[in-house]
C-alpha cells in the first residue's frame, strides 16, 4: 500500500472491508470499528460505509491494490450519486452538505506483478477481468478478441475461480488464433504477499498453469521475449539505437 493509504488508516475511526482484506491488514486497525463482509456483498459493505461517514464517523472503505481497478471506488462513486450525496475531494473547503471523499492510489496486481517478472508491460497492454459476475461473457470474449488482434500485451484478472474453471482455457483459445504458442506468459499469484508464486510459461502450456483468484497472468505480445528468468516486452529502443555497446 502507499504510505497515504497506511495514514488514512491510522486517522480513520472506521474500516469497511471484504473479510480477507481487512484480515491482511488487521495489525494496522486494532480498535477501530469494522464493518466486514464476505464475496458479493459489495453494495452492503459500502452502504453502511456510507451510512456511518454521513452520521459524521470518518469511515475508510479498503480495497485489494488500487481502489480504482477492479475495486471499490467506482461502486462509492456510484453510490453516492444514486443515493443524490453531494461529494467533493478531501482538499476542498469543508461544506456541511457535502460528503468530502478521497481516493486513495495503491498498487494494483498489474503493476506489482510486472516487476516481480520482470519488464512485460514495457510497451502498449488491455487488462481484461474473466469474471463473468458483473460482465457478460460474450463482452469479455469480444474484448479478448479485439486485444489480441490488436497485438497488446494482455493482463488477465480473476483468471479462475471454482464456479469458473474453463475461462482461461477460453482466453487461450482465442490468443493463440493471433499468437504462436511459444509466446511467454507470466503467472503472478499473491503478488508481495506471503503466498507469493511467479511461474514463467507459455501460451501454449497455459492450460496447465496453477491459477486462482489472487492470480494475475500476463500474455506477452509479438515481440516480448524471456531472459534469465526474466519477461521483457521491448519498447522499441533496439530498433532506433544501438542498445548493445
Amino acid at each position: 500500500m502507499s504510505r497515504r493509504a497506511a495514514e488514512v488508516l491510522e486517522s480513520v475511526e472506521a474500516i469497511a472491508g471484504y473479510t480477507t482484506y481487512i484480515d491482511l491488514i488487521r495489525p494496522l486497525i486494532q480498535g477501530k470499528q469494522i464493518v466486514s463482509t464476505a464475496m458479493k456483498k459489495e453494495v452492503d459493505r459500502v452502504s453502511a460505509a456510507l451510512d456511518l461517514a454521513l452520521s459524521g464517523t470518518a469511515c475508510a472503505v479498503v480495497s485489494s491494490g488500487d481502489p480504482g481497478v477492479y475495486a471499490m471506488a467506482g461502486l462509492v462513486l456510484e453510490m453516492c450519486r444514486e443515493r443524490s450525496v453531494s461529494i467533493g475531494g478531501s482538499d476542498r473547503p469543508e461544506n456541511a452538505n457535502r460528503l468530502a471523499i478521497e481516493v486513495v492510489p495503491g498498487i494494483p496486481a498489474l503493476c506489482s506483478g510486472a516487476s516481480l517478472l520482470g519488464a512485460p508491460l514495457t510497451h502498449d497492454f488491455a487488462a481484461i477481468s474473466l469474471s463473468d459476475l458483473l460482465t457478460p461473457w460474450e463482452t469479455i470474449q469480444a474484448r479478448l478478441e479485439a486485444a489480441a488482434r490488436a497485438d497488446f500485451v494482455i493482463v488477465i484478472y480473476n483468471p479462475k475461480s471454482r464456479r469458473r474453471t474453463d475461462h482461461l482455457t477460453r482466453a487461450q483459445e482465442i490468443f493463440l488464433k493471433y499468437r504462436d504458442a511459444s509466446t511467454p506468459v507470466g503467472i503472478v499469484t499473491g503478488a508481495m504477499r506471503d503466498n507469493q508464486r511467479v511461474t514463467l510459461t507459455t501460451l501454449g502450456e497455459l492450460h496447465r498453469a496453477e491459477v486462482d483468484m489472487q492470480t494475475t497472468v500476463f500474455v506477452g505480445n509479438s515481440n516480448t521475449f524471456d531472459y534469465d528468468g526474466f519477461m521483457i516486452t521491448p519498447r522499441g529502443y533496439a530498433k532506433k539505437y544501438n542498445i548493445g555497446d
